[in-house]
Order: structure tokens, then C-alpha cells, then sequence
């Protein structure tokens, strides 16, 4: 017994979870920009909504948890300081704090530089983490609102510390894009050469509407293992370097 994750496709290309306790059938809503097609999956799965949790304030990430939370009756999870900003916000974590899924449990990471209040939630029995925009596969979200140095702590002190085996199921479908950045700064790594290779078979044949992706067209969840191998922002060997990637990403 353990979790059961079901991956929601949202808005134009971003993930949206449903993790739901295999024991108990209780379940949170993981980052929801639109309701309606998370409404369809609580109901094809019969799991009952207990709690929201966003990873940040970001819209495409959180538009929906006011309905959300009306419809079900839940509090909304997000970082103290994005009270404030974050849609629904209701209940405040911070560092070492934990969220309960049923018999699951998720501790929460502070993970700022994509926003300032960025959080992710590592359920560490179930082996799952969810890094909202701060982590992609292949990729890291934009520096809108931290530094290169907080990034640097997010990406290669945080996040690289947790086991190989740990999958990341982050915001959105990037990885082909990211990967193909990935190739550019390190043309000679055959493990970027080679989940290129496969990630650009699962979305050859892509629906064209995302909400109607199957999970073969997906290429989440990685894993921090793959990341370590093939992410050149959690393979930079200094903060310095980190941002020059970032930079150079943002018009690549």
C-alpha cells in the first residue's frame, strides 16, 4: 500500500496531481490551475479530497484551488509568506513541516528562486516529490523572483540530496525543450543524448489538445537519479555557473 498518483493534465501543457492514499482513499489536489478536469478525475477514481496543496503562487498553479476547496470543503497548503498571494490560501508550511495524505505523510522543502515562497513536497515512503516549477525534467523554472545562489541551494543541496530513486513529478510538460537546451550544454553526455531520444518518441505522436494526453505521451514523473544525469542546471558545479545556464536558457 502506498500512494497513487494520477497525473491531470491542465491548461495548455501543465500537470496537475491527484494523490490519493491507497489505504484510506483519502486524497490532495496537487497544483490545480483549472477545476473541471480535476472534478472528472476525484470522480473516476472515487477518492475522497481532504486537503489542496500548491507548490507556489504562480496562477497556472492555483486558479482553481478557490473552487476547489469550496466544493470539497478543504484547506489550501502553501508557504507561510504567500498567504497574501496564493488563490484559497488557507494553512501556512515552512521547512521540516509535514502534510498528511491518509496514511501517507509528505514533509514540505522550502525551495525558493523561481518565486520566493516555492515550496515541494516530498512523501519520502511513497518515494514521490512534487516540485511544482522548481524543478522540471531536464530543466528549473525561471529566476523571476530569488537568486542563482538560491537556486543553487534549491537544485544541488536540497533536492540532489534526496535518494536516486525518488520520482519528480513537477509543473509542467517540458522535458523535450529542456532536453534539447540539455544537448546544447553538454553535447557529449549520452544520457541527455538518449532521454532526448525517448522523449521526443512519447510526444511525436501528442494529442493535440494536452487535456486529452494518455500517459504514454507523458514524460513524467523522472526521477532525481535521471536528473542528477541529464539536468544541466542540477549539474552545475557552482551558483555562478547555474545562473549563466539560466540566463542562457531564458532565449535559447
Amino acid at each position: 500500500m502506498g500512494l497513487q498518483i494520477e497525473r491531470i493534465p491542465t491548461l495548455s501543457d501543465n500537470y496537475t496531481y491527484l494523490v490519493i492514499c491507497d489505504a484510506t482513499r483519502e486524497a490532495a489536489v496537487v497544483d490545480a490551475p483549472e477545476a473541471a478536469p480535476v472534478v472528472a478525475r476525484v470522480e473516476e477514481t472515487g477518492a475522497r479530497v481532504t486537503k489542496i496543496l500548491s507548490t507556489h503562487h504562480h496562477p497556472d498553479h492555483a486558479m482553481a484551488n478557490p473552487e476547489l476547496a469550496a466544493k470539497y470543503g478543504v484547506p489550501v497548503y502553501g508557504h507561510v509568506s504567500d498567504a497574501q498571494r496564493l488563490a484559497g490560501f488557507t494553512d501556512g508550511v515552512d521547512e521540516g513541516d509535514t502534510v498528511s495524505v491518509g496514511n501517507e505523510t509528505a514533509r514540505v522543502l522550502f525551495i525558493p528562486s523561481h518565486t520566493t515562497g516555492h515550496i515541494a513536497y516530498v512523501f519520502d515512503d511513497a518515494k514521490a516529490l512534487f516540485s511544482g516549477d522548481m524543478l522540471f525534467a531536464g530543466g528549473c523554472g525561471r529566476l523571476f523572483e530569488g537568486t542563482a545562489e538560491m537556486m543553487y541551494t534549491a537544485l544541488c543541496e536540497k533536492l540532489s540530496a534526496l535518494p536516486d530513486d525518488m520520482q519528480v513529478y513537477c509543473g509542467h510538460e517540458y522535458t523535450e525543450g529542456n532536453l534539447r537546451f540539455a544537448a546544447h550544454v553538454e553535447p557529449e553526455n549520452t544520457d541527455v543524448s538518449e532521454k532526448l531520444e525517448w522523449a521526443q518518441k512519447r510526444r511525436a505522436n501528442a494529442a493535440p489538445d494536452w487535456h486529452d494526453a494518455t500517459p504514454a505521451e507523458m514524460t513524467i514523473p523522472s526521477t532525481i537519479g535521471d536528473e542528477k544525469k541529464t539536468n544541466p542546471f542540477m549539474r552545475s558545479p557552482d551558483a555562478a555557473e547555474l545562473g549563466r545556464r539560466r540566463t542562457l536558457k531564458d532565449s535559447f
